[in-house]
């Protein structure tokens, strides 16, 4: 092992100081993994550090695998498996805090880790702790992304970055964090919510005053608002460098976005060719492009209403369910803007079976696009009535 891997697999004990020193890394290369790639060789013992190369391909990854997929999170330029995990663990039969539970997602983050997953994003003081207990003793083998959601930009007590700061130092002590990869705001949460720019201030102040005393290494938000998110990306470009923010089985590219006003059935896509096309407007696939986001899909399944038993493990329906989740991850791939859907897990399985799909071929036969057509409808008629602001704000991206 040389000296830069033998560094990796200390990153327990690793300090601030060295992981900042640390993030710094080479930006350039497409995404890597999946066996061969242009005959370059991608074995599971070569050299995969967070920096270098190895055979002309970067390697920027914990936890390879070559049966998984990496893409470049942007401008922090850490690689992150194409399959990542979503903090939530809705449908689970247990309390958070037993030892079922702890059982449970200490078995899922280990099977993520088996597969190649190598990011876990908490969004919750509940699921930060869960996940930073979960990953005692192999904290170096994924990235963990967090927010403090309810300390945070939802809360009108915790809009000023002194009440920011004041949370992340509270949830990751508790959590005996001694670093976080990505601190990711949690910002708007319903789409007519709104945030003045002092609170933007408010938040990129804290993200740089994170960053600058080492206690992150990247920094983002997240937002279930559209042209928000589009917003920040373009007015604070070396703060938002990454954003989580919603992309679904029935989310597609808009080449363009216009405010639909009174229009109940939500925004429109406009062709560039089109009269009312506008040039200052853009999607969030070409803002994330444009200005080199990360960028984290959530909501891939639309809280479960892609699947028959609605996100439940029910054996009757386990088949056509788990190929609903392929299929969704598949198609969802097939965006090139995005880093990785981070669908939330709840058993070994499922873990095994969203991996898999990085193994199917992108494009559908006639077949699957028939059966993929019909979950999609089914999805979007399923949304429960306070998710129906998915399907307005991000049928179209």
């Amino acid at each position: 092992m040389n000296k830069e891997n033998s560094r990796l697999h200390k990153t327990d004990n690793m300090t601030r100081r060295e992981f900042v020193r640390d993030s710094a890394m080479a930006a350039a290369g497409l995404a890597v993994g999946i066996g061969a790639v242009a005959g370059q060789s991608t074995k599971a013992d070569e050299t995969h550090r967070e920096t270098g190369t190895v055979g002309g391909l970067i390697k920027a990854t914990r936890s390879y695998n070559p049966n998984m997929e990496y893409r470049r999170l942007g401008k922090t330029s850490l690689w992150i498996s194409t399959i990542s995990l979503g903090g939530h663990w809705k449908k689970l039969p247990y309390s958070f805090g037993t030892d079922d539970f702890k059982k449970n997602r200490r078995d899922v983050v280990s099977a993520c880790i088996d597969h190649g997953i190598n990011y876990v994003d908490a969004c919750t003081g509940s699921e930060v702790l869960a996940y930073a207990d979960a990953l005692r003793g192999q904290r170096d083998k994924m990235y963990l992304g967090c927010s403090y959601c309810e300390h945070e930009m939802r809360n009108k007590a915790w809009q000023t970055t002194e009440k920011l700061l004041e949370g992340l130092d509270d949830l990751p002590g508790r959590a005996k964090l001694e670093y976080v990869d990505l601190w990711r705001i949690t910002c708007y949460w319903k789409p007519s919510t709104n945030h003045t720019i002092e609170h933007e201030h408010a938040i990129v102040e804290a993200l740089d005053k994170a960053k600058k005393a080492g206690k992150v290494r990247f920094t983002g938000i997240s937002t279930h608002k559209h042209d928000w998110a589009i917003r920040m990306m373009q007015t604070y470009p070396n703060h938002i460098q990454v954003v989580v923010v919603p992309y679904t089985a029935g989310s597609k590219k808009a080449h363009a976005r216009v405010d639909p006003g009174d229009d109940p059935t939500g925004w429109k896509a406009v062709l560039d060719a089109d009269a009312a096309y506008d040039k200052s407007m853009v999607s969030v696939i070409e803002a994330v492009k444009k200005n080199d986001v990360g960028w984290f899909g959530i909501k891939p399944f639309a809280s479960g209403s892609i699947f028959k038993a609605r996100g439940e493990v029910k054996p009757a329906t386990k088949n056509i369910d788990d190929e609903r989740a392929r299929l969704t991850l598949r198609y969802i791939l097939c965006n090139d803007a995005l880093t990785a859907p981070i669908p939330g897990m709840i058993t070994v399985d499922q873990v095994r079976n969203a991996a898999s799909a990085v193994t199917e071929r992108r494009k559908f036969d006639l077949a699957e696009a028939k059966r993929f057509e019909q979950a999609v409808g089914e999805m979007w008629a399923n949304l429960p009535p306070n998710y129906q602001w998915l399907k307005k704000e991000w049928e179209w991206v």
